[in-house]
């Protein structure tokens, strides 16, 4: 497989797409959890194999949620 290119951590904040181990950064919590939020949160995006989380949906859900 190939290795995916990395971006400097200044465009980290403008991302609109996040793998899941930027969404497990990103919520303080393990890989089952992230993706249990992220697809209860309806944020998945997957592309042939590859998924990604939009962001803004899951601090959208979390902030529903935490009401």
């Amino acid at each position: 497989m190939r290795a995916t290119t990395q971006f400097p951590e200044a465009t980290k904040r403008e991302r609109i797409a996040v793998n899941t181990k930027e969404l497990q950064a990103m919520l303080g919590c393990g890989r089952k959890t992230a993706v249990d939020i992220g697809e209860q949160a309806g944020a998945k995006i997957q592309i042939g194999r590859r998924v990604l989380w939009n962001p803004i949906v899951v601090k959208e859900y979390i902030a529903q949620i935490s009401l």
